[in-house]
């Protein structure tokens, strides 16, 4: 094949189906680099789609995927079974970490969060604000080197969160 990028997600498919289940580890950061991760879930879904993952594949231990819609719906809307405090991360925070992080909210304080800022991100008012977030987005991309390495958290990441948020709360 002419085409590098086929060979790679043909040799990506092929991998996630030559592998035993309980050597995928979808929290390998390379899958998500090399933007082969796509086989690996097809294949967890359509095997296993509620899979532990054992704990010597990632240095904090076994962790849960799950990769059906209707699954997910069903651990997402379960607060009293399936916490999402206090963090939403495969590994546990430390003792001196305190952030409380919206997403990381269980009901009833997920909700009053939310609807504090519902009207911020409504449809109407996000239509209005969309040429300052247009701008704001076109100038951080704009500005990015061209031909260099440089780092997307802080030069991406960390500047259009920052701006946006800005954009929401400051106008």
């Amino acid at each position: 094949m002419s085409d590098g990028a086929v060979d790679l997600k043909a040799e990506a498919r092929a991998r996630a189906y030559s592998i035993p289940l309980d050597d995928i580890n979808v929290a390998d950061p390379e899958l998500f680099k090399t933007d082969s991760h796509w086989p690996y879930f097809e294949r967890l879904r359509k095997e296993d789609p509620v899979h532990l993952h054992p704990p010597e594949h990632h240095e904090q231990g076994s962790f849960w995927s799950v990769t059906k819609y209707n699954d997910i719906m069903a651990v997402d809307t379960n607060h009293g079974v399936f916490s999402s405090e206090p963090a939403i991360t495969l590994f546990d925070p430390e003792d001196d970490f305190t952030l409380p992080m919206f997403i990381a909210m269980d009901q009833p304080k997920h909700d009053m969060q939310r609807k504090t800022v519902s009207p911020i991100v409504s449809p109407q008012n996000l239509h209005m604000m969309e040429p300052l977030i247009r701008s704001r987005i076109q100038n951080t991309l704009d500005s990015l080197p061209i031909g260099e390495p440089f780092d997307w958290v802080d030069k991406v990441s960390i500047e259009l969160t920052t701006q946006m948020l800005a954009t929401l709360l400051i106008k």
